[in-house]
């Protein structure tokens, strides 16, 4: 039998708008009358209900948690360290797919169905207009993952992509290849253009020959299929793949060829998901501290929807060189 607000108020011997102020965050309740209701609550398995608790303090707790590249296996680290880091503040993540969307009205309208509190917007090819449009309208909106942003109208928290270009290309250097690519993903990502900016101010301060290819997507797939028409030409001796789920596409292609890799040709990845590190692919590549992106992202909405109204701002956090068995050694 579901037990009620009225079942609650009668074993503990209160009035019905005393148990709701006890399980309403913020309502005056006194410690006696709390103490009553919560081991009345616990004896009859009472549980609030929360759209009911919505109605009464007009908060929902849900959180838009908004992306736009299901393909790429890295977010379901992204959805896993989100939703249980949102769940463990109280608040309520609503996941939505707005693959090949882009236009921000068409979201928002979306999203207000849902009368969510806040937006958070997961993704590294969106442009920056489009998390904005949220703030636009009221909604309190952080851009994860985001482009840098020297005057930012929303929180965005990430990595410095031209400066992971910059490592990329140094370590490239560094291990003696003289003949290096770029294989990015979609052209018009923010990402695939910032990884590719610090890779090739660096290249072109070297003596070292490089191109430039890109990928029509962050997947698998569309890592293999460039890879397999790059192998029909003469190949670079090693590639910066601007995604590690890039580089398990063409390293699959290498493999398929015949060729080796590092022996034949070297690869260099950038996120650190948790498959780079599987044995089978044990790929050389470059940390986002994705965990930590996700807290500080936490942290600021839920910041925000107590009422802080600091400016925006947008942080940087480092990356490191994951040294694994895709690129040859370092010269001794």
């Amino acid at each position: 039998m579901v037990m009620t607000l009225k079942d609650v108020a009668e074993r503990a011997g209160v009035s019905r708008s005393a148990v709701s102020r006890t399980f309403t965050e913020g309502a005056s309740v006194s410690d006696k009358t709390r103490a009553k209701v919560e081991k009345a609550a616990a004896e009859l398995g009472y549980s609030p209900n929360a759209l009911a608790s919505s109605l009464t303090t007009g908060r929902t707790k849900l959180i838009g948690l908004v992306s736009n590249n299901f393909h790429n296996p890295i977010f379901l680290e992204v959805f896993d360290l989100f939703t249980k880091g949102l769940q463990a503040r109280g608040l309520r993540p609503l996941l939505v797919n707005l693959t090949d969307e882009v236009d921000s009205e068409n979201s928002l309208r979306m999203l207000r169905a849902y009368s969510v509190d806040g937006v958070i917007v997961a993704s590294s090819t969106l442009p920056a207009h489009f998390a904005e449009g949220f703030k636009d309208a009221g909604v309190p909106v952080v851009h994860s993952f985001g482009r840098h942003s020297a005057s930012p109208k929303v929180n965005v928290l990430g990595i410095d992509n031209i400066a992971a270009g910059r490592m990329a290309a140094q370590t490239l250097i560094d291990r003696g290849y003289k003949r290096v690519a770029y294989l990015g993903g979609p052209k018009s990502a923010t990402s695939t253009q910032d990884r590719f900016a610090g890779f090739e101010k660096v290249i072109a301060a070297s003596d070292l020959e490089m191109t430039v290819s890109y990928a029509s997507n962050y997947t698998f797939d569309a890592g293999r299929t460039e890879m397999q028409r790059l192998l029909q030409n003469r190949p670079a001796e090693a590639y910066f793949c601007g995604d590690d789920v890039l580089s398990i596409g063409a390293l699959s292609a290498i493999q398929s060829a015949g060729l080796s890799v590092p022996r034949d040709i070297g690869i260099i990845g950038l996120n650190d998901m948790e498959m780079a590190g599987w044995a089978n692919i044990n790929l050389t590549t470059i940390r986002n501290p994705v965990a930590q992106i996700i807290a500080a992202s936490i942290a600021l909405i839920a910041a925000s929807l107590k009422g802080d109204s600091r400016d925006p701002e947008a942080r940087l956090f480092d990356c490191m060189i994951i040294e694994r068995g895709t690129l040859r050694p370092l010269p001794s």
